[in-house]
C-alpha cells in the first residue's frame, strides 16, 4: 500500500507541475503577444527606425512558431509595400525628426523591389528630412538604399563590396551519368535553361548570351540609380578596379569608401547613435548611442492602408506557383483562386489588380489562377496586371489575363517556355545487379516505369503534350498582346527579359508600380483614382503566425547598440553558403514538383538566397545528390 500511495503522490505531483508549467507558458505567451502588438499611442517624437533585418518581399511567408527552437536563426521577410508606406507617411509627419536605415542584417530582394524602397528613401531625403544609414558591410542591394540617404555611415572595420548580378550554379549531368540515373527531359524553347543542369555540364551558349544581356541591363540600372543618388561618388572606379583601389588604401575598405565618396562618415554604432540623438533627441538614462526611436511596426500600425472610397481588389500571386493549397509567400493554385473568387463574391469591387511576383511553377496551377482572374472579367471588372520584382514563366502565364500590364524597368519577366522532367533508374539498378521485368497489356502499362525505363510511346505522349502546352502558352500571349503566334515564338523560347526590354518588344505596356496599376484600374472603371482604396485579397494570418512574427521582430533601438554586424568578406561567405543550400533546395523541389512546369529557375540568380544550410536535412542533401 505504501508503494501505491507513493506512486499516487508522484503522479499527482507530476500533474500539478504540468498544470503550473502550462499556466506559466500560457500567461507568458499572452504577455508577449500583448506587448508585441503595434502601439500607435506609444509613438512620440523621434527617429523612425527602419531596421531591415531580412529580405524585402512582396508577400511574406508565415513565420513558423517553432522555427527558432534549437538556436536556429529565422530569416525574416519584410513586406516592401509596408516599408514604402511607412517612409511616405514619415516624410510629412512632424513627429518623425529623422529616418534611420539599419542595414546590418539586410538580406536584399529582387532588383525592382529594392529600387522601389530606395526611391521612397529618396523622397524622404528630397523633402529635407534627414535620412541616416548605417551598416558594417554594404553590398549591392543595401548600398542602393543607403545611397539615397543624406548621411551614409559605415563601421571602420567594415566597408563596401559591389558584386553585380551573376555567379555560378550547379550542373548535375556528370553526377547523374556516374550514378546511372536516366533523366527524361521534355522541353520547348531554345532558352529554357531550367533543364540544363540535368542535361549539360555547363551553360549553353544561348543561355549564356541571354543571361549576359539580362544581367547587364539590370546592373546598368543599378549603377544609374546609385549615380543619381550620389553623383559625386566615384562608383565606376571602385567597380572597375576593386583590387587596385583597396590595395592603394592599404586594405582598409572603409577608408577607401570615404576617399571615393561612397560613404560620409566612419563610426561604430555608438558614434552613429550619438549623431542620430543630436537630431531626434535621447533619454539620458539609456546607454550611450541610444536615441529616441519610433518602431517601424508601431508606425505601420499607426498608418494603415486607407479604407475610404470605392474598392479596387488586389490579388497577390507571390512565390512559386504550386498545385493545391499553400500559405502566404507561395502561390497555391487552389488557395489564390479561392481568395479571388471569395473576394469577387463578397466584396463590392469595382476593378481588379493582379500583383505578380513569381518565377512560375506548375502549369496547371498557373492556368487555375488565370481562370479565376477571368471570372473578374466575366463580371465586367477591368483587370490590370502589376509586375513586381519577378513575373516570369507561370507568372507571365497568369499575366495574360490582364487588360494592361505594368512593370518596372528592372522587373524580370518573360521566360515563355515549358518543360517536364522525370528520372528513371534502370541503369543505376543494373550497376548493382538489379533488373526489372513484367507484362504489359498496352504500350503505356506501368508507365512511367522508373525501374525498367520509359517506353518510346510514353516519351512521344509527354513530348507532344509539352509542345501542345507551349503552343497554348504562345497562343495566350498572342491573344493578350495582340501579336501573331510567330512573333511570340520569336521572343518566347524560354528567354528571360528585363522590364525595359520587355516593354520594347511588347510584353509589357507601361512602367509603374502597384499604385500606378491601382490608379489605372480606377480610371478603366471610370472612377477618380484619388477616391479609391485597395482591398488586398489576402488570407488573414493565424494568431500563432502573428505571435511568431512578433518574436522574430527586430529589437528595440537601445537593444541594437551592441549588435554585431557582418563585415563585407563575412557577408560574401554567408551568401555563398546560402547559394549552395538554395541550389540543393531548388534541385529537390524541381525533382519532386509538378512534372509539367513553366518555371524560371535561372531567375534565382537575381534574388537573395532564401535557403540556409541549416534548413536542409541530410536526407535533402542525399536526395539532391541522387535525383537532383
Amino acid at each position: 500500500m505504501k508503494l501505491v500511495r507513493g506512486a499516487w503522490k508522484l503522479l499527482v505531483g507530476i500533474k500539478d507541475f504540468l498544470v503550473l508549467a502550462f499556466m506559466l507558458l500560457f500567461f507568458g505567451v499572452l504577455f508577449a503577444a500583448l506587448n508585441a502588438r503595434p502601439n500607435a499611442r506609444a509613438i512620440k517624437d523621434g527617429a523612425l527606425l527602419v531596421a531591415l533585418d531580412g529580405r524585402l518581399v512582396e508577400q511574406p511567408q508565415e513565420v513558423d512558431p517553432f522555427a527558432g527552437i534549437g538556436g536556429g536563426e529565422v530569416l525574416r521577410e519584410i513586406r516592401a509595400r509596408d516599408v514604402v508606406r511607412a517612409l511616405d507617411t514619415a516624410r510629412t509627419d512632424t513627429r518623425v525628426k529623422a529616418v534611420v536605415l539599419d542595414l546590418d542584417r539586410f538580406a536584399g530582394g529582387y532588383p525592382s523591389t529594392v529600387a522601389e524602397v530606395a526611391d521612397a528613401v529618396g523622397r524622404v531625403r528630397a523633402s529635407g528630412k534627414p535620412v541616416l544609414a548605417y551598416a558594417t558591410g554594404y553590398m549591392d542591394a543595401s548600398y542602393l538604399l543607403a545611397a539615397n540617404a543624406s548621411e551614409v555611415w559605415v563601421n571602420p572595420m567594415g566597408g563596401t563590396l559591389f558584386m553585380g548580378p551573376g555567379g555560378s550554379q550547379l550542373y548535375y549531368k556528370g553526377l547523374i551519368d556516374k550514378l546511372g540515373v536516366n533523366v527524361h527531359v521534355y522541353r520547348v524553347g531554345q532558352f529554357k535553361s531550367a533543364v540544363e543542369p540535368y542535361t549539360l555540364t555547363g551553360q549553353s551558349e544561348p543561355a549564356r548570351a541571354a543571361n549576359v544581356a539580362l544581367y547587364g541591363a539590370i546592373f546598368e540600372r543599378w549603377k544609374e540609380n546609385v549615380a543619381k543618388a550620389r553623383p559625386k561618388a566615384r562608383i565606376a572606379d571602385v567597380i572597375a578596379r576593386p583590387g587596385a583601389v583597396t590595395v592603394a588604401a592599404g586594405g582598409d575598405l572603409a577608408k577607401m569608401n570615404l576617399a571615393y565618396g561612397l560613404v560620409d562618415k566612419l563610426g561604430d554604432r555608438v558614434a552613429f547613435g550619438k549623431r542620430v540623438a543630436e537630431i531626434a533627441g535621447h533619454d539620458a538614462t539609456k546607454p550611450a548611442g541610444s536615441f529616441n526611436a519610433i518602431r517601424l511596426a508601431d508606425w505601420i500600425g499607426a498608418n494603415p492602408v486607407p479604407t475610404t472610397g470605392d474598392a479596387i481588389g488586389v490579388i497577390t500571386v507571390a512565390g512559386e506557383i504550386v498545385d493545391g493549397k499553400a500559405g502566404p509567400g507561395t502561390a497555391g493554385g487552389a488557395s489564390v483562386s479561392k481568395l479571388l473568387l471569395d473576394g469577387l463574391a463578397k466584396k463590392s469591387l469595382k476593378a481588379l489588380v493582379v500583383r505578380v511576383d513569381s518565377p512560375g511553377g506548375s502549369a496547371l496551377a498557373s492556368e487555375e489562377i488565370r481562370q479565376a482572374v477571368l471570372q473578374a472579367k466575366a463580371k465586367g471588372l477591368p483587370v490590370v496586371v502589376s509586375m513586381g520584382g519577378l513575373a516570369a514563366s507561370g507568372g507571365y502565364w497568369v499575366a495574360t489575363a490582364g487588360d494592361t500590364i505594368f512593370a518596372e524597368p528592372n522587373t524580370i519577366t518573360g521566360s515563355i517556355g515549358i518543360f517536364g522532367i522525370l528520372p528513371s533508374f534502370e541503369n543505376a539498378l543494373a550497376k548493382i545487379g538489379v533488373t526489372a521485368d513484367g507484362v504489359a497489356t498496352t504500350p503505356l502499362s506501368g508507365q512511367p516505369d522508373v525501374f525498367k525505363g520509359f517506353s518510346p510511346e510514353l516519351d512521344a505522349v509527354i513530348q507532344s503534350g509539352i509542345e501542345q502546352g507551349y503552343r497554348r502558352f504562345i497562343t495566350l500571349v498572342a491573344g493578350a498582346r495582340k501579336m501573331t503566334p510567330e512573333r511570340v515564338n520569336e521572343i518566347g523560347q524560354g528567354r528571360v527579359w528585363d522590364g525595359g526590354t520587355a516593354r520594347q518588344i511588347g510584353l509589357v505596356d507601361r512602367f509603374g508600380g502597384l499604385p500606378d496599376a491601382i490608379a489605372e484600374a480606377a480610371r478603366r472603371a471610370k472612377l477618380d483614382p484619388a477616391k479609391v482604396h485597395a482591398v488586398y485579397l489576402d488570407k488573414e494570418p493565424s494568431w500563432t503566425a502573428k505571435l511568431a512574427e512578433s518574436w522574430a521582430a527586430p529589437e528595440e533601438e537601445d537593444d541594437r547598440v551592441d549588435q554585431a554586424g557582418l563585415d563585407p568578406i563575412s557577408r560574401i561567405a554567408a551568401d555563398r553558403r546560402a547559394v549552395f543550400a538554395q541550389a540543393i533546395a531548388d534541385a529537390r523541389r524541381l525533382a519532386t514538383g509538378s512534372a509539367v512546369q513553366v518555371r524560371c529557375l535561372e531567375c534565382a540568380a537575381l534574388a537573395p538566397p532564401s535557403a540556409k544550410m541549416s534548413d536542409l536535412s541530410l536526407a535533402d542533401l542525399l536526395y539532391a545528390k541522387l535525383f537532383g
